[in-house]
């Protein structure tokens, strides 16, 4: 099948040679052609240039963009969107003055959500989270990261990731599996947290890596949550399984996470609406991509990542939906 997307006003991200990383002021710049031409051949991209320049083909299909911007699709890294049911009454909570962490501390938040997802069939599971993804495809996402996270118990984050290996293997998405198993401290370990890192660290994280379900390995670092400690625990065992690490720091407090994401050459660190200067000279001696997560400032009513203290230190910056039930119910890139 062959088709032929003709009079683009504008075919934006054309690079003469392949970039992996833009960051700093090169930020600023966004290759353009003006009134091009794209010919794609069994679903890639084989030529494109400008229509003064087109040599004329016989194809299967051709699309008239008079008009129309062709840009590529939406790379959303970081998702929560395998969930089931909703948190509608927290945001009625949230409406009535309560804080994320409040209504965490009274059993909600992940909490309530690992609770609905342990009692969800897979198979309800997943058709629950593939609808959220073919709205999100339709909204422009062509390739998405979704954590597991809201299993909290081994059986039911193994479940989580099965059901993100279906949607890879049924869908039009590019997919990437990340393991979140430190999401929350479960009830059952509340007085005990740290029986359940070894739990995550003993059980979970050896039998995700056999069953190949994960790519990736993250950890809620934050107060109230999981320490500098747990996380370089559980980083360095899913590291030792092949898992790469990317984290969750930096979203209420910052205290160190960040150097400790950049010394186990964690892939991303994200959220990062809380910022030091500890934190961008540890960023900028590493491979290690920031994140940022407008969508959920807005909804919480918190800061902001700060975008440009990190562009105007020659950082690159990435920027995802954080789709999830509670803090950002909502995958659109488009509004990011």
């Amino acid at each position: 099948m062959s088709i032929l997307i003709i009079n683009i006003k504008e075919l934006v991200q054309v690079r003469e040679t392949n970039v992996t990383i833009v960051k700093g002021k090169d930020m600023k710049i966004l290759p353009i052609l003006k009134n091009a031409y794209v010919l794609i051949e069994h679903d890639t991209i084989v030529e494109y240039g400008l229509m003064e320049d087109y040599p004329g083909y016989e194809v299967d299909d051709t699309i008239d963009a008079t008009g129309k911007v062709v840009l590529p699709a939406w790379c959303d890294s970081h998702t929560h969107i395998v969930f089931a049911g909703n948190r509608s009454q927290e945001f009625v909570d949230r409406i009535n003055g309560l804080t994320y962490e409040e209504i965490a501390a009274r059993g909600g938040g992940i909490l309530n959500s690992a609770e609905k997802l342990q009692n969800t069939n897979e198979d309800d599971l997943y058709q629950q989270s593939l609808k959220r993804l073919n709205n999100v495809i339709k909204l422009g996402t062509g390739a998405i990261e979704i954590k597991s996270g809201y299993g909290l118990t081994v059986e039911a984050e193994l479940k989580m990731l099965r059901v993100i290996k279906r949607l890879n293997k049924e869908s039009q998405a590019k997919i990437k599996a990340t393991l979140l198993g430190a999401h929350a401290i479960p009830k059952d370990y509340k007085d005990n947290p740290k029986a359940f890192v070894d739990l995550v660290i003993n059980e979970l994280i050896p039998q995700v890596s056999k069953q190949h379900l994960a790519d990736y390995i993250d950890v809620f670092c934050e107060k109230g949550y999981f320490s500098l400690e747990d996380t370089e625990r559980i980083l360095k065992a899913g590291t030792e399984h092949g898992l790469i690490p990317k984290i969750h720091v930096n979203q209420f407090n910052a205290f160190g996470g960040v150097a400790l994401g950049v010394k186990y050459n964690a892939l991303s660190v994200d959220h990062l609406e809380e910022l030091t200067s500890d934190d961008i000279k540890a960023l900028k001696n590493s491979n290690t991509m920031p994140v940022a997560l407008p969508s959920c400032s807005y909804f919480l009513s918190i800061p902001y990542t700060p975008a440009r203290q990190l562009i105007d230190a020659g950082l690159p910056l990435a920027l995802a939906t954080d789709y999830n039930p509670g803090s950002t119910p909502s995958g659109n890139m488009n509004f990011v």
